[in-house]
């Protein structure tokens, strides 16, 4: 390994312990899964709450949680067997510019998908395991299947798509916590057709920024190249679980202000 990436590492180990640790749980929205043990609802309220997980953190939890509690803090039973009356508090709901017209389909896909399926992975992955280097083709596959049903156009813009060069930082942070896990147990690790050294690195302007500074990533936007390739610098560091440096990147960008 090159000196400049042995200095990274170390610098960005470091980071990582500091941050991949419970105590991060509480503070983000992976608290919102967190109160669930049973799959397909840690799966249906991760969603959830990495699809709202932009704006202050605070507010994207309270929001997250009031979804659940109008899911009766059951939310695959009330994917499943909800009636049309059970629908009417979520009319009024707004997260930033997801509001009740994006939830309503985001909850009919689920219905749609969970009457056929037992778990969400397999609207990712339909084969038994998956094969490809990176989620490109996982996440393409996604979107195309999310939006498969009649739907509003307005909401496409919610499940984001490398198709549309997009950095998928927040499916991309879903999938991680389906998909890894560790001793420290922020991850759930709950999914295992992807393995976690196909995961792509969430990237959004926080990681960028300390990123590009550590000359991980050639150019500070972020997009899905940068993503690809800030990945594939991670994996020199990491083979097998490049995405646990999310937690330094994020961590450092956020709370130190890198």
């Amino acid at each position: 390994m090159e000196a400049h990436l042995k200095r990274i590492k170390n610098l960005l180990d470091d980071k990582m312990r500091l941050y991949n640790q419970p105590s991060f749980i509480c503070g983000d929205p992976v608290s919102v899964p967190h109160q669930f043990s049973k799959k397909q609802d840690v799966e249906i309220s991760g969603l959830f709450a990495a699809v709202l997980a932009w704006g202050n953190r605070t507010t994207i939890i309270n929001n997250c949680n009031k979804l659940m509690q109008w899911m009766d803090n059951a939310p695959h039973d009330f994917i499943v067997h909800h009636s049309e009356t059970d629908l009417k508090p979520f009319i009024h709901f707004v997260h930033r510019t997801f509001n009740a017209t994006d939830l309503l389909y985001f909850i009919s896909l689920l219905q749609f998908h969970f009457k056929q399926h037992h778990s969400l992975e397999d609207a990712f992955v339909l084969t038994k395991t998956y094969k490809d280097e990176n989620v490109t083709a996982a996440l393409i596959h996604f979107h195309n299947y999310f939006f498969s049903l009649e739907h509003p156009e307005r909401t496409r813009k919610h499940i984001a798509t490398p198709a549309r060069k997009s950095a998928c930082k927040r499916m991309n942070m879903y999938l991680r916590w389906m998909v890894r896990k560790d001793e420290n147990g922020v991850d759930f690790g709950i999914w295992k057709k992807i393995k976690p050294h196909q995961l792509v690195c969430p990237l959004d302007v926080h990681v960028a920024r300390v990123a590009h500074r550590l000359k991980l990533i050639p150019t500070e936007p972020a997009n899905w190249q940068n993503a690809v390739h800030l990945t594939k610098q991670l994996k020199q560091l990491n083979p097998d679980d490049p995405a646990v440096y999310d937690y330094a990147l994020f961590g450092w960008g956020m709370a130190e202000r890198f």
